[in-house]
C-alpha cells in the first residue's frame, strides 16, 4: 500500500489571506485526486482555461473551501 504525503494537518491559518491560499491549494488538490495522470491535466488545461464556465465552476470551488476554512477560523475573529 503506498503511504501518501500528509499535506494537510489543520485548516486553521494566521490569516484570511492565508486561509484563501489554502483554499486554492484543497481545490488543486481535489483535482489532482480526481485525475493523477498528470499529462491528462496538462492537456485538458488549455481546454478549461479558455472556458468561462469552466473557470466560474472553479472558483466556486475555491469559494465553497474557502467558506469552510472561515468556520473553521472562527472567521478570524
Amino acid at each position: 500500500m503506498e503511504q501518501k504525503e500528509i499535506w494537510l494537518t489543520s485548516l486553521i491559518t494566521e490569516t484570511p489571506q492565508e486561509g484563501f491560499e489554502l483554499a486554492i491549494r484543497l481545490s488543486r488538490m481535489g483535482v489532482k485526486s480526481t485525475q493523477p495522470d498528470m499529462e491528462v491535466l496538462k492537456r485538458l488545461r488549455q481546454e478549461y482555461a479558455n472556458n468561462a464556465s469552466d473557470l466560474t465552476a472553479a472558483s466556486h470551488v475555491i469559494a465553497i473551501n474557502f467558506q469552510t476554512i472561515s468556520a473553521a477560523n472562527n472567521y478570524w475573529r
